[in-house]
């Protein structure tokens, strides 16, 4: 018989003393529950040999799968980093801060059967020792004899052991039986438990639960889950663990503690100044209530504000003043950062007054000189027409012996093109390439604007050659070419980049570069090519110019052919279907309307991965023409959203019946059916990774063994044997040597340009949704191969 690991210590916030018959050095003899369950049945199922102990890590792939929290520090350069990075004013962990309410619980030598103590003493003993399925087998055979106070003595016996895992799998087949009343201790205890341990999305569920019952969460809880959520690495769950701080205010009228607030208020101002000025409510929020309860103001907040308020496209002038007024009578000197960000905020607004007015503090503050005051110094002068007084100050920071960054040579380039200095723009160019510096495409884009501008369409061709050998093509770069092309009447040459665009997916069509080929085959007259864009425009509801729907009409009816709006029918085609399949496979998400037999799908990808990036702007268009309009972008692809949805439809019906039930993911029974190498290329690149080493892993949510041994069977029909292994609520699905070979070559027609280098890079850090599986249960590892195959 298993046995249990070590007991820690007891908890003293759960006084629930556990006075047991029988030690658990030996086994004891069976217990009369035994023999009352049946003598045959009950033993049988019992008598479970112990899971194997997990493999030690001999591969790449293995390291990866049994280390998913590890993160890789090495990213390129960016422009400017986040505020406060690495300093320690607010409090990195906080799950012990506020104490749960206590949860009575009647001891074991309390209870007046003998026989009950020890079917009791018996469950906690060899209970925690099990995986899933077995776990649950043994519970669903106390059924004639347990109650509800006996499993809530068994849930706590597990906390108290700290194998959080084991009590929550008890409460929640607690909560199914029909005996089940719902119990806010021990719904809270779980909860807090199972957040100190980092385990989100199971500590979501019990929240939850408690939410739909009508009770308000304690403030420990509340406090516990904020804290795990903004423990998840690289701020992956900075939007939940908002939304659980905002309803621990409105809906629980709780105060927070100062060091909660102030790790909330961090987490918003540790990301790059560009992503993170979205967050400036959630901020404002925090400062406010900060301010009403009376808490001390952190120097930082100030100072994160401001930055802030500095990088909005629409300068609040007035609140930066009275923050700076309000950060004064508070005591605090203002800081170089502080005054880097009111330098940033006046240049914004052109006011070279006020932000030569604060250099001039900087100056006479003795610090170091930031780059980035400088690149405040050119903005306000650019703004106010005066170009060359930025390149004079561009040219005294290289005097002063301070090498330019890539946002000095940004800005520098920028002002430069938008003033039509072509040979300073030239040279300052030649320069920022020879400096082997990243992040060139902004520069070279603005190149090629300036050159578009003026008509220097030779030039802006070498410009574009030079760029994609350089940098990573996308759809900005094509389709300022593609309109040159169009603008000196080369139609041949912009039908080729117009038909390359449109094949590789790391590029795409939108509706710009759309009405640019058709102005071109308006141009050249060639209105059977016209029609044609004009009927995939339609297709995929672009917006026709309407200069251009005229001058087709008029062409076609030269040609006795008279165009009329066609009724496009919604309906999937067979890439989509496929694509949508991998998709849900890798973890998309999807939810009924209000409407019965209605779906949204929820398309979300991380922010801060290169190849989600990627992949958010093939997806954007391809499912363009069923995208909400809240959803749909006609700008750049900068401008796509990490997080998008379709319309409700009925054709999304199908895929939710099979993917879910009752909302939670499933596979579907014919899953081994669909797996066509589009879909497995799909898969992999929203939930796979390539290891440096070859291997390949695709990451699987949902579903249990049986489903996931369907697609290894299906997989293997194809020559492809695969490891399995399960880690918490994730299956791990990889290949190896020859086998990742293979499966390489069935979906590389599939995976976008390129986009391989971007995963393997990334490792591990490529996800299926949003956050990564914090619920890793050690106890949930296996292993499968086609001839091995444990339940």
């Amino acid at each position: 018989m298993a046995t249990t690991p070590p007991c820690a210590a007891p908890s003293p916030s759960l006084r629930c003393p556990l006075a047991l018959s029988h030690p658990f050095a030996s086994p004891p003899p069976p217990p009369p529950a035994l023999r009352l369950a049946g003598p045959k049945l009950l033993p049988g199922r019992l008598a479970v040999s112990p899971p194997p102990g997990i493999p030690a890590v001999a591969s790449a792939l293995e390291s990866l799968i049994l280390d998913l929290d590890d993160d890789e520090e090495d990213e390129d350069e960016e422009t400017e980093s986040g505020l406060f990075q690495g300093e320690a004013w607010a409090a990195a962990d906080e799950r012990e801060a506020v104490r749960s309410p206590e949860l009575v619980v009647p001891e074991l030598e309390e209870l007046p059967e003998q026989w009950r103590r020890s079917r009791i003493a018996w469950l906690c003993k060899e209970l925690p020792a099990y995986k899933h399925s077995t776990f649950t087998r043994i519970l669903n055979a106390q059924r004639k004899w347990i109650t509800q106070d006996d499993a809530t003595y068994v849930a706590v016996h597990c906390l108290r052991i700290r194998n959080n895992d084991a009590a929550f799998r008890v409460y929640s087949w607690m909560v199914r039986q029909h005996w089940f009343r719902f119990n806010f201790a021990l719904a809270t205890r779980v909860a807090d438990c199972l957040g100190r341990d980092g385990k989100v999305e199971k500590c979501q569920e019990v929240f939850e639960a408690m939410v739909k019952q009508g009770r308000v969460p304690a403030e420990s809880t509340f406090h516990i889950l904020i804290v795990a959520y903004l423990s998840v690495p690289k701020g992956r769950c900075l939007e939940e663990a908002c939304t659980i701080y905002n309803q621990m205010i409105q809906m629980g009228g709780y105060k927070p503690r100062l060091s909660l607030h102030n790790s909330l208020f961090r987490a918003l101002v540790s990301k790059t100044g560009g992503t993170a000025k979205y967050n400036l409510k959630q901020a404002e929020f925090v400062y406010h209530n900060v301010v009403t309860t009376n808490l001390d103001v952190h120097k930082d907040v100030y100072a994160g504000l401001i930055w802030l308020h500095s990088y909005q496209d629409v300068i609040d002038r007035e609140r930066i003043i009275a923050l700076r007024k309000e950060m004064k009578q508070a005591g605090f000197d203002e800081g170089i950062d502080v005054l880097v960000s009111v330098m940033r905020a006046f240049s914004k607004e052109g006011n070279v007054a006020e932000t030569e007015a604060t250099w001039h503090n900087i100056l006479q503050s003795g610090s170091d000189l930031p780059v980035q005051a400088y690149v405040c110094r050119m903005e306000a002068y650019a703004r106010t027409g005066e170009p060359m007084k930025s390149l004079d100050m561009f040219k005294e920071m290289k005097d002063k012996n301070m090498p330019p960054n890539v946002a000095s040579y940004h800005k520098i380039i920028e002002i430069m093109t938008k003033a039509r200095e072509v040979d300073i723009v030239e040279q300052l160019m030649n320069e920022f390439i020879e400096s082997d510096m990243k992040h060139l495409m902004p520069a070279f884009l603005d190149l090629m604007y300036m050159y578009m501008d003026l008509d220097m369409h030779e030039k802006l061709e070498l410009t574009f050659l030079k760029c994609i050998a350089r940098c990573r093509p996308n759809r900005i770069l094509y389709t300022i070419y593609l309109e040159s092309l169009v603008k000196v009447g080369n139609i041949e040459k912009a039908e080729e980049v117009f038909g390359e665009m449109h094949n590789n997916g790391m590029i795409g069509t939108n509706t710009k570069s759309c009405n640019i080929m058709l102005r071109g085959y308006l141009s050249a007259e060639d209105y059977q090519k016209a029609e044609k864009v004009y009927d995939m425009m339609s297709k995929k509801k672009y917006v026709v110019q309407a200069d251009s729907l005229e001058k087709l009409q008029s062409g076609l009816l030269l040609n006795k052919k008279v165009i009329k709006p066609k009724t496009v029918s919604m309906k999937l085609d067979q890439e989509q279907r496929e694509i949508l399949i991998g998709l849900l496979l890798g973890g998309t998400r999807m939810e009924s309307y209000a409407q019965r037999g209605v779906h949204i799908v929820h398309f979300q990808f991380q922010e801060d991965s290169n190849a989600h990036s990627v992949l958010r702007v093939h997806i954007h268009e391809r499912f363009f023409e069923w995208l909400s309009s809240a959803s749909r972008s006609f700008d750049d692809g900068s401008k796509i959203p990490y997080q998008f949805s379709t319309i409700p439809h009925q054709h999304f019906s199908f895929f939710a019946d099979q993917f879910f039930l009752k909302g939670q993911p499933v596979l579907p029974k014919l899953i081994h059916r669909w797996l066509t190498s589009r879909v497995l290329a799909y898969w992999f690149m929203f939930g796979g990774s390539k290891l440096p080493s070859g291997d390949i892993v695709l990451k699987l949510r949902g579903g249990n063994s049986q489903g996931v041994e369907r697609i290894v069977n299906s997989l293997h029909t194809q020559s492809l044997t695969s490891k399995v292994k399960r880690k918490g609520r994730f299956f791990w699905i990889g290949f190896q040597g020859s086998n990742a070979e293979s499966f390489w070559r069935i979906i590389e027609p599939h995976v976008l340009n390129n986009f391989a280098s971007l995963v393997t890079q990334e490792g591990s850090s490529i996800g299926s949704d949003g956050t990564q599986d914090t619920d890793t249960d050690s106890d949930d590892d296996m292993q499968m191969s086609d001839t091995e195959r444990d339940e």
